[in-house]
């Protein structure tokens, strides 16, 4: 039984960093193209407002193999206003204090933001 729980955690947790990629890929392209129109912070909150809707769907069909469902996408961003809440907080300390680029600030983000993400989607979408 622990093995069989084991082994199918490390398919969810591989299923779900092949999506994070995916939605990190398309996050950072959508982050990149927003800034040509507008400041950093708010191209951050909408290339991220966009992934969570991608994230959500992935995760539920892909990652977890459970339906989709009203009450759980609405519960979902639960997830990421604790993502989003630290992810601008690095955002912010990097690109505004350290003066980091805002291009390579946001891998620092996503580098951080990892672990949290997979512990409270799973936790959301297998209850």
């Amino acid at each position: 039984m622990k093995t069989h729980l084991k082994k199918a955690t490390h398919s969810e947790f591989l299923r779900f960093l092949l999506v994070g990629g995916s939605n990190t890929l398309l996050g950072y392209v959508l982050y990149l193209l927003f800034l040509y129109f507008m400041p950093y912070l708010y191209a951050y909150t909408l290339s991220y407002c966009i992934g969570i809707v991608f994230s959500y769907v992935m995760n539920s069909r892909f990652v977890f193999r459970q339906p989709l469902s009203l009450a759980r996408f609405l519960q979902f961003p639960v997830v990421y206003v604790i993502q989003y809440g630290l992810g601008i907080a690095i955002l912010w300390l990097l690109a505004g204090r350290l003066a980091i680029a805002p291009e390579l600030a946001m891998l620092g983000v996503v580098a951080v933001t990892i672990p949290v993400t997979f512990l409270t989607s799973r936790f959301i979408l297998k209850r």
